[in-house]
């Protein structure tokens, strides 16, 4: 007697989507789905300073796990749709991000709050990792930079596989500026992209690069014109497109080559918590002055000036 066997479907199955509503309501983050290029755009639109702020964070690491957990889908029009390439970018007008919340950072260094840090610390390296490592779901990611990204903003851009910046848009690290280091990232993706030593020479500069600048250093992977940017990415997600498969396996390669992992990214962002925590006086007085330029820049616009020293504007 012949015996057949039906196969079993072992692969594991996703929930109908009306069945997990309600869904978070976003805030300071708005998602927009391209089912013809099967793109999430992540657009962050932050209240008050342009930083990341708890609540945004908070935002941004619950939809980083969103498409983790679903296997690199998203809702769309009610039903599951494919994620093959995810972008970051911004809605405020010539600011992709300024980096941490520096007001909550200094309310929490005077009360010596070493769990709010951590806890701040811990939701940013979640999120950046699971954008850095593709969702575990094959999607390759991108950055798009249109304005200033500064600190933790330039750390998030750095974790995509391809950064996308237009021209004029100024990008650093200031922190060393109030004896304060980078800790969600940023020596561990400037040293894979340009080596140990031009990363320190970034990180104790304190410098305000332009975007042509950094991809001249090999910091960023294309130049956009001003305005353009969107435009630059879609043509470059259409060709990868054609890439696929090949693409995500050279991306695959890179992070085996040089992988980040969690525990490194964590391991970094505990020492940036005590060092927070040893932050002297003289040095929260550079960090409030940083903070009032911040919220001048916030309320009045700026101009794109190139490369610039931080020092010299917080010295005056």
């Amino acid at each position: 007697m012949l015996m057949t066997t039906e196969k079993t479907d072992l692969s594991p199955r996703l929930p109908h989507p009306t069945s997990i509503w309600p869904r978070r309501q976003y805030q300071q983050v708005e998602r927009e789905y391209d089912p013809e290029l099967r793109t999430l755009w992540t657009y962050m639109k932050p209240i008050g300073v342009p930083c990341f702020n708890q609540d945004m964070i908070e935002e941004l690491h619950y939809g980083a796990n969103e498409l983790q957990q679903h296997q690199g889908k998203y809702i769309h029009n009610d039903e599951w749709a494919p994620v093959e390439f995810s972008v970051i970018a911004s809605r405020r007008t010539g600011m992709f991000n300024l980096g941490g919340d520096l007001m909550l950072f200094l309310n929490l260094i005077r009360e010596q709050d070493r769990e709010g840090l951590l806890n701040y610390a811990m939701y940013c390296i979640d999120a950046i990792y699971t954008h850095m490592t593709g969702y575990d779901a094959s999607v390759i990611t991108i950055s798009l930079v249109q304005g200033d990204a500064l600190g933790g903003g330039l750390e998030l851009a750095l974790a995509s596989d391809i950064i996308v910046a237009e021209r004029g848009a100024r990008m650093g690290l200031p922190e060393i500026l109030f004896n304060f280091c980078p800790g969600m990232g940023a020596y561990s993706f400037l040293a894979r992209r340009v080596g140990m030593r031009k990363a320190e020479e970034l990180l104790f500069s304190g410098n305000i690069y332009k975007a042509e600048d950094f991809a001249e250093m090999g910091v960023i992977d294309v130049l956009a014109p001003p305005g353009q940017g969107e435009r630059i990415v879609n043509e470059l997600i259409r060709k990868r497109k054609r890439q696929f498969n090949g693409a995500c396996a050279i991306y695959g390669c890179r992070q085996h080559i040089w992988p980040v992992t969690h525990e490194e990214l964590s391991k970094i962002a505990l020492l940036w918590v005590d060092t927070a925590l040893r932050t002297e006086e003289k040095d929260m007085k550079m960090m409030y002055r940083l903070l009032s330029s911040q919220r001048a820049q916030h309320g009045q616009g700026r101009s794109h000036r190139g490369k610039e020293n931080y020092s010299d504007r917080l010295a005056a």
